[in-house]
């Protein structure tokens, strides 16, 4: 019975990895999309006046594009995220690191906001300027 609720908690752990780690493909792989539409959606020195409505448009399919995409296998980044994510998870269960130390429990739940994490530390938001001093 034990090893039955271990087995099924693992399951959810592994399937709480996997799901993240398409989600954080899809996110990254919209960006990408999003970024080279609006590189090539303009023309030079035509008028760049589109309605709120089309840009909300154009956002939901490039938004949908992505999530097919990484739903279909994507292009291979969410499989090697979930890799390495399964791997740190094993390290941790068997006490160790990388470099063989003990080091703090790895928690799978935590995997559902890493992908904004991670986007958020991709694209940091813009800092003020400093002001160096001078001598």
């Amino acid at each position: 019975m034990l090893q039955q609720t271990a087995a099924a908690k693992a399951r959810s752990q592994d399937a709480k990895i996997d799901q993240s780690a398409q989600q954080f493909e899809a996110i990254l792989v919209g960006t990408w999309l999003k970024d080279a539409e609006q590189s090539f959606a303009t023309v030079p020195g035509a008028d760049s006046d589109q309605d709120a409505g089309g840009q909300q448009m154009m956002s939901l399919g490039v938004q949908s594009l992505a999530t097919a995409l990484a739903d279909s296998g994507g292009i291979g980044i969410g499989k090697m995220v979930a890799k390495a994510m399964h791997a740190a998870v094993e390290r941790s269960k068997a006490g160790t690191g990388n470099a063989g130390t003990p080091h703090a429990e790895i928690d799978p739940s935590a995997a559902s906001t890493a992908p904004s994490r991670l986007i958020s530390t991709l694209h940091p938001a813009p800092e003020e300027k400093k002001e160096s001093a001078s001598p």
